[in-house]
């Protein structure tokens, strides 16, 4: 037992406490970041609950907001069939787990040994132990051949469990929807379970007065959190920050019952939210559709801070064009943000050798994953890869002065639904930094620079005409500079105007101004 660090934050605020719920590592986040430490600044008590990326718990603060990232063990992470073995499938497979691998190196091993005794009989000049090793050899050879039988065997059904493409599976996974319903996430993917499990206690023991539940996967953590409560008579209110629109995201998980399952699962707990924030108009009026809601979402835009802390602007920025090493006169390229194939990235690289001298900078969250090490394969294919430099996020408060040095904020984003209907973060902070935009024909984002001149429009996945972009906004860079000087476009795109939107949200559905609110319980159990 121990009292918690949120003590202190109690004592200094009257307006309440609210638990905020991200299921990623919070670092990297910039939303999440901002929205825990404008409220902490505002006078609400806030306690922010992430994902630990290592097996142990972490803590510090943003501001005045406490943060906690939590060990999320994964046990469920697999489905409940596939720690079964499948006799009628795959009769000759081994059971789910390491075995097949550990049989086919006890094989290895017995037959290298018996090659070994069998080596040293032969310097011996012993022809007798050279016939004593015949029969092991023979049953050696035999046994790894049914080994090898059974070991493909069990890769096969592997692999079909994740592929899920058989009519047994399309019928199960049919069956699951039709009699669960909404429901049927708890047998299309159980793993969504392992995010209630670490969560759940550590919420209730907080006894928050507002949950802020980020994106789907929190969504139903904390509803169940907000229905827990009232069972004890407690009454809690749900904010869901919906960041995309599901149905329209490719998914990041390829196992075919995924998607279908989240969808299901933020369409099971979206009723219990009391008021839901979004990012873009578009996006409210759809999801307002999609879930019935009385009240359209308020949009809170990911938009960079205007002004930032003392501390903060302490901290030295890194240099941009230092880091990549070249000069100021240089063309430079940059994209920053999450990297995945979807992001169009590849189209950077891919147009390097139609554009002699322009380097492209990659400032993404973990600069050596597969898709960064594709792309420097690429670069190194096509002979540019001395112009292009792969570089770690910076802290969400020195994005914009860190990009600033840029010729060109690019955004090659491909044709997905969740793409053409919001403006994202990359956006408000490319602009901030005042860099020409050059953008993919994805709707909303391609209308707004369309519309603003801030930047040149090019066909999605098209090399050439991303060519053509680049090489407009590198002859006259100045002329989409000035659009940010002449039409005051940054005036609302700023997290100190969204900040304000979102304090009225709690503000509402708490029950109007909570500035006299008693604290909630400050003696919590460390979970």
């Amino acid at each position: 037992m121990a009292v918690e660090s949120s003590v202190a934050g109690a004592q200094r605020s009257s307006r309440g406490k609210i638990v905020m719920l991200v299921d990623n590592g919070v670092n990297g986040d910039s939303r999440v970041q901002k929205e825990a430490r404008s409220a902490a600044a505002a006078g609400w008590d806030v306690v922010l609950l992430g994902k630990s990326p290592t097996k142990k718990g972490q803590r510090w603060h943003l501001g005045d907001a406490e943060v906690r990232l939590l060990h999320v063990p994964t046990p469920m992470h697999r489905r409940r069939h596939e720690y079964r073995r499948a006799i009628l499938r795959a009769p000759l497979a081994y059971r789910p787990g390491p075995l097949a691998a550990y049989r086919r190196q006890r094989m290895k091993a017995w037959r290298t040994e018996l090659n070994i005794r069998l080596i040293e009989a032969g310097r011996r000049g012993n022809a007798v132990d050279k016939l004593k090793l015949l029969p092991p050899r023979l049953v050696s050879k035999v046994m790894s051949k049914w080994v090898g039988l059974r070991a493909k065997q069990s890769n096969a059904l592997e692999q079909r469990r994740k592929d899920m493409n058989s009519p047994l599976d399309r019928f199960t996974t049919a069956f699951w929807l039709r009699t669960m319903g909404d429901r049927a996430w708890r047998r299309l993917d159980p793993a969504l379970w392992d995010m209630e499990l670490a969560y759940g206690k550590v919420i209730d023991s907080l006894e928050p007065d507002l949950i802020h539940a980020n994106d789907f996967r929190m969504l139903g953590v904390g509803a169940r959190a907000k229905l827990r409560a009232e069972a004890k008579g407690r009454s809690v209110k749900l904010v869901w920050d919906a960041h995309e629109f599901l149905p329209g995201i490719k998914p990041w998980n390829p196992h075919p019952r995924w998607h279908v399952a989240q969808c299901a699962y933020e369409r099971e707990f979206s009723k219990y939210a009391d008021a839901v924030t979004t990012v873009s108009e578009t996006l409210a009026e759809m999801l307002a559709d999609r879930h019935g809601l009385k009240t359209k979402p308020e949009v809170v835009l990911n938009a960079p801070d205007a002004e930032i802390s003392p501390e903060q602007a302490a901290e030295p920025v890194p240099d941009l064009r230092e880091l990549c090493g070249i000069g100021p006169d240089v063309p430079l390229s940059v994209y920053s943000g999450a990297a995945a194939p979807q992001r169009g990235l590849d189209i950077m690289v891919e147009s390097l050798p139609q554009l002699p001298g322009t380097h492209v900078a990659f400032v993404v969250l973990r600069p050596t994953s597969d898709y960064m090490n594709q792309l420097t394969a690429r670069a190194v294919e096509l002979g540019v890869s001395d112009r292009l430099h792969i570089l770690p996020y910076v802290p969400h408060y020195q994005v914009v002065p860190f990009l600033a040095s840029a010729d060109v904020g690019v955004i090659p984003i491909h044709h997905w639904p969740n793409h053409e209907i919001a403006l994202i973060t990359k956006f408000f902070e490319y602009s901030h930094a005042r860099l020409p935009f050059v953008v993919s024909d994805v709707k909303t984002m391609g209308d707004m620079v369309a519309q603003t001149g801030q930047g040149e429009v090019f066909k999605a996945e098209d090399v050439a005409d991303y060519v053509r972009a680049v090489k407009a906004v590198l002859a006259d860079p100045k002329k989409y500079r000035d659009v940010y000087e002449d039409q005051g476009l940054l005036d609302e795109w700023t997290w100190e105007a969204q900040a304000e939107v979102l304090d009225g949200v709690y503000t509402r559905v708490l029950g109007g101004s909570s500035r006299d609110r008693t604290p909630a319980s400050v003696a919590q159990v460390v979970a």
